[in-house]
Parts: structure tokens; sequence; C-alpha cells
């Protein structure tokens, strides 16, 4: 029976491995030779895509968020207005530019809403404008985006932080009355819109970005979504992880009063 047990046991072991080979990682960020922001911006304009804002996300570093019809028409869908977007992250310091992966953050905020096509359509876009892309470090498997998060007892995506509730227009208005901080105002549907919002953070929290990696400074900005009266953001611990897939507990750590920080100001934009 022993040899038997054992016998069973290295067949489970090597199927299961031999599955894990077989596994499809997907990066989570395209990384191509460095362009400066006013040539990166000219280029997604020409190939038909709408700038939303150019965002100082670093020091030495600018983040462009992009959107086109295809991607608004996904994000439309119920629960999805994060999918929006796309962000292209300009690194004057490390003379590189890094790209959010469509095919990874599609899956990550579509959910079961993903279509391959629409993102791979994407990809293929920015690969053509940006020859040379290739994947990051950072990475996960295909299979394991969707329902991703950073350790047990942390927030999934659909854990969303809520910020405020009320009528859609009030809410907007709200927003919009912080001036400066609102970086671009996105109508999605009749009943959603994307903000782009700069956080206020005290100053020893606000270079986070730098202590966990400049490489993906396109995390930033936020975005808050409005919808059918909800206001809502990613839950940080959420967000921050997924942008950050090889983020180690000992940085998690150096930045644990991150994510409270970003839910608190968030709500203050409807005070």
């Amino acid at each position: 029976k022993g040899v038997i047990m054992k016998s069973l046991l290295l067949s489970l072991f090597v199927f299961f491995g031999a599955l894990s080979s077989n596994a499809e990682d997907v990066s989570t960020y395209l990384v191509g030779a460095h362009t400066d922001t006013q040539s990166a911006r000219k280029a997604l304009k020409g190939a038909g895509y709408q700038i939303l804002a150019t965002y100082d996300s670093v020091k030495d570093g600018q983040t462009i968020v992009f959107t086109d019809d295809s991607l608004k028409a996904q994000a439309s869908k119920e629960n999805r207005a994060h999918a929006a977007v796309l962000r292209l992250f300009v690194d004057n310091q490390e003379k590189k530019i890094s790209i959010t992966n469509p095919l990874y953050f599609g899956r990550a905020f579509m959910q079961d809403d993903f279509n391959e096509d629409v993102y791979k359509a994407q990809s293929e876009k920015l690969n053509g404008l940006f020859p040379g892309l290739v994947g990051s470090v950072d990475k996960l498997d295909a299979d394991d985006i969707a329902g991703y998060r950073f350790m047990f007892g942390m927030p999934y995506y659909e854990d969303s932080d809520e910020l405020a509730e009320g009528d859609q227009a009030s809410l907007i208005s709200k927003v919009q009355s912080k001036g400066d901080n609102v970086l671009f105002t996105l109508k999605l549907s009749n009943n959603s819109t994307l903000i782009g919002y700069k956080l206020n953070l005290p100053a020893e929290s606000a270079g986070f970005v730098e202590k966990i990696g400049r490489a993906n400074a396109a995390v930033l900005p936020y975005c808050i979504a409005i919808e059918d009266g909800k206001a809502t953001s990613l839950a940080a611990k959420y967000y921050l992880a997924v942008s950050y897939p090889l983020l180690s507990m000992g940085q998690f750590m150096e930045i644990s009063e991150v994510p409270g920080m970003i839910e608190d100001d968030l709500k203050k934009a409807f005070e």
C-alpha cells in the first residue's frame, strides 16, 4: 500500500507540475526604449488615443493616462470603470518607458467580462507604436490575475473602498470642486464615470512609490469610480499589490500606513 500511495503522489506531483510549467505568465508592464513625454503623447494621439492626463508620478518621471473608444466600451459595463484607461510611464531617470499591459490589467479589472480579443488588439497596437517592447519582470500566471490578492485576508478586486453615496451628479460635482486635484473626468455611460485624482498624502508617505519601485510608477494617479450613486475606489491593498505582483512582505510593511491614508484622502473628496 505504501508503494502504491507513493506512486500516486508522484503521479499527482508530475501532473500538477506539468500544468504549472505550461501556465502562461502575463507581464504586468510592457517596457521599452526611452522617449520623451511630448513624443509619446504625439504617438498615442496619432494612433487615435485620447490623452486624459499627464501626471508627475515620481521625480524625473511622468505618467500619461490615455484611452480610446474600445476601452471605454468595455469599461462602461457594470463595475468595470477602472478598465477604461491605460498608462504610459516615461522614466527620465532610468531612460525607459513602461506601459500598463492591456492583457494583464484587462484580466484584472474586467474579471468575468474579459474579452481577450479586445485587449490583444490593444497590445498589438501599442507594440506597433513603440517597437521593441518587452515584458516586465513583474508578472502573474494568466489564470491567477482575476482572482488575485496579496495574501490571505487581503482584498480582492471586488472589495472596493466605499467613499460616498448620493445623487450621481452631486457626487461628481463634489469631486469637481476639489479643483486641481481632479486630473480628468471620463464619462463612460449615463450612470458611470471615472475620475483621475491627485492624492494629498503627508510628505513622509507621498513618496511611497519610490520605496516599493519607481519602475511601476504608472500606478499613479489614483482613480475614483462613480456609478449608480456610489463613489468607490479600488482597495489600496489590492491595487498596489496587483500593480506590484513582486511586492515582498517587507516592502508592504514599509508602506503599511499608505492604504488607509489613500482611502481617507479619497473620502475627503466628497466632504
